[in-house]
């Protein structure tokens, strides 16, 4: 109840009426039923325009230090993404990913919207890099549709770095779904899992009109952090 008086009542009008999101293909997302949403990643706001937009609750498996920021900043992260139902993980690989997987599959397994990030991270500029293969597993274990949805602008409403947004008009536009089910109890072969990934991203980059890059996101942030000490 709290989500849906926030979403349609308190936050969500505001928002859509300061930043007025274009949408195209909203029809493509079932009006119940498991599904994937697979977006790319541009900016912080990405997570909160992507589920306004939808009539469902699109539950996102958040990084866990969305959810123990400070300051009134974090205050306000922390309530809005308890309010959406999203869920803290630990992204540190190993064991972490094995749970968050778990956690994602739970999801679906309760028939919701499980909201996904396949470069795993958000762009350093604005270009669509590498997918990771974890989405690819999840819908191959869960046995779902995937619907991929591109950001548009929303790198240039709140950059990554910036505290507060700019007034600027954002799009959405969802893709067909993607059906995976030929390669139905194959999710452990890994040149499975990269193929699936990689037609995944190439319809993202088709919506989006994102220069690729062939490498992780995680990769090249790290480089820069590297060259910047």
């Amino acid at each position: 109840m709290f989500y849906w008086i926030m979403k349609n009542l308190v936050v969500g009008p505001i928002l859509l009426s300061i930043f007025r999101p274009w949408v195209v293909g909203l029809e493509h997302v079932p009006k119940d039923g498991a599904v994937v949403l697979a977006s790319n990643h541009l900016s912080f706001i990405d997570s909160i325009f992507l589920p306004l937009v939808v009539d469902r609750p699109v539950i996102f498996l958040a990084k866990s230090e969305y959810f123990t920021g400070k300051g009134l900043k974090g205050w306000a992260t922390r309530v809005f993404f308890q309010a959406a139902g999203q869920l803290p993980i630990d992204r540190s690989g190993g064991k972490a990913s094995e749970a968050s997987l778990e956690t994602g599959l739970r999801v679906l397994g309760e028939g919701h919207i499980l909201g996904i990030y396949p470069e795993g991270t958000r762009s350093p500029d604005a270009r669509l890099y590498r997918g990771r293969t974890g989405v690819a597993r999840m819908v191959l274990e869960a046995g779902v549709p995937v619907i991929p949805v591109a950001m548009i602008g929303t790198e240039r409403v709140m950059p990554i770095g910036t505290r507060l947004p700019k007034v600027r008009r954002i799009g959405l536009v969802f893709g067909e779904p993607l059906d995976f089910s030929r390669f139905e109890g194959l999710e452990g072969d890994r040149f499975v899992l990269r193929s699936v990934t990689d037609e995944l991203v190439y319809d993202l980059r088709e919506l989006s009109g994102q220069e690729y890059v062939d490498v992780y996101a995680s990769s090249v942030k790290e480089q820069r952090a590297t060259q910047s000490r």
